[in-house]
């Protein structure tokens, strides 16, 4: 499905370019006013990443995950920060149909979070795994908001998680990500190609229907499309309903 995604700093909206916090856009309106549009154009779910959690967990926006919790009807993906099953538990508690996007744990904490996919339904976890390209098109994953590199590779760790249940993986080329210069399509149609049994959802530079035609080729199971929505080059009507003709 097409997913529209919020990221949050301070509780207001904002893209990153490249992941980079000193180079972002700000966008006028109040994240409620953005996640009821998309809702009302028939978003299924919605993509929310807490910015201030990723780069510093102990600044999570709680108070917005309390107010997301009085919109009843929404289904989410969150991340941002989340480290501990204390804070897997205070997401599901208030929001019980979420899935908990984890990052900068798995690379921190793997032990833990193999623990958590025996814990919990796999189906409400997801590995978000964000990379860039090394010299030898590596593919090095970055943890803390994209600010550190880990010098582990991607495939490394689907490898570990294979054979307890993982279902989701939100894989990010970081060069890609609030640049509008299109997704990675290569990287998806390889990834797909080589872990069939995994739902991946793609990240990154949709600027384009035609760039949504390619990721539904690709094999991908969702699409987040953060920027593009936010400056109307198309609304989120006309995505999914390019997805769903594909």
């Amino acid at each position: 499905m097409i997913i529209p995604a919020i990221d949050l700093i301070k509780g207001q909206v904002v893209r990153l370019h490249q992941g980079k916090f000193n180079i972002k856009r700000k966008y006028l309106h109040k994240p409620f006013f953005y996640i009821k549009k998309y809702l009302k154009q028939g978003a299924k779910k919605i993509h929310l990443i807490d910015l201030d959690g990723a780069k510093d967990p102990s600044k999570k926006q709680i108070f917005l995950l309390k107010e997301l919790s009085k919109i009843n009807f929404i289904s989410i993906q969150i991340g941002g920060g989340i480290r501990t099953q204390t804070d897997i538990d205070f997401v599901f508690n208030l929001i019980p149909n979420a899935q908990v996007i984890l990052g900068s744990s798995i690379i921190k904490n793997l032990n833990n979070v193999k623990k958590w996919f025996k814990l919990y339904n796999p189906y409400s976890l997801i590995l978000a795994l964000d990379i860039k390209f090394d010299k030898n098109y590596k593919k090095i994953v970055f943890i803390n908001g994209w600010q550190n590199k880990s010098n582990i590779i991607f495939e490394d760790i689907i490898e570990q998680f294979l054979n307890i249940g993982l279902k989701y993986v939100l894989c990010t080329d970081i060069s890609k990500d609030g640049t509008l210069l299109g997704p990675n399509i290569n990287l998806y149609t390889e990834i797909v190609k080589k872990y069939p049994e995994i739902f991946f959802q793609a990240s990154g530079g949709v600027s384009t229907l035609k760039d949504i035609k390619n990721l539904k080729k690709s094999g991908v199971k969702d699409i987040i499309i953060g920027r593009a929505f936010l400056e109307k080059i198309f609304s989120f009507k006309e995505a999914n309903l390019c997805w769903q003709k594909e």
